[in-house]
């Protein structure tokens, strides 16, 4: 063969490889992790955990307004009054204490069931790509537009509920 065929040849197979069409879907990860029902779950069982302490602080909260009425009415001696500034203040600070400590603990539990959650829906978006052929899958929260069709959210949460159970 002589060197312009070899070289329309290249050519050609470089512009079939080039011209083939890439297979590419999208997938709101966020989303997807959110509408799980592991996470649905997580988000009750957190609520019920953590339900104790808002109630202690809403009872703290309402200790705080009637002390705030009592300061108010003027019917107070200046004793019973500074009493009642100091069992304020002692009760702000632990309102506080228990705001500080409960935000923590959700946020550290939320985060934990996050990441765990977040690193099963990328391995259930690496199946379907493999199972559909898929090229590419871009994050929407990174894409201006794509079609409808291409988005594989649906899928990836249906996956992950059927390779993830509720238990």
């Amino acid at each position: 063969m002589n060197k312009l065929a070899c070289t329309l040849l290249v050519a050609m197979a470089s512009m079939g490889v080039g011209a083939a069409q890439s297979k590419v879907a999208v997938v709101n990860s966020q989303k997807a992790i959110l509408e799980t029902a592991e996470i649905k779950k997580a988000q009750v069982d957190l609520e019920a955990k953590f339900k104790p302490r808002q109630d202690q602080m809403a009872r703290l909260t309402k200790e705080l307004q009637d002390i705030q009425t009592q300061l108010q009415s003027g019917k107070l001696n200046p004793t019973g009054e500074q009493e009642l500034q100091v069992l304020g203040t002692r009760k702000q600070r632990e309102l506080q204490r228990l705001q500080d400590d409960l935000q923590a603990d959700v946020d550290r539990e939320r985060n934990d069931i996050l990441q765990r959650s977040g690193t099963h829906m990328q391995e259930i978006v690496k199946k379907l790509a493999d199972e559909k052929g898929l090229d590419v899958v871009i994050d929407t929260s990174n894409t201006i537009f794509y079609k409808a069709n291409l988005d594989l959210t649906a899928e990836a949460v249906a996956a992950y509920d059927k390779a993830y159970p509720v238990k």
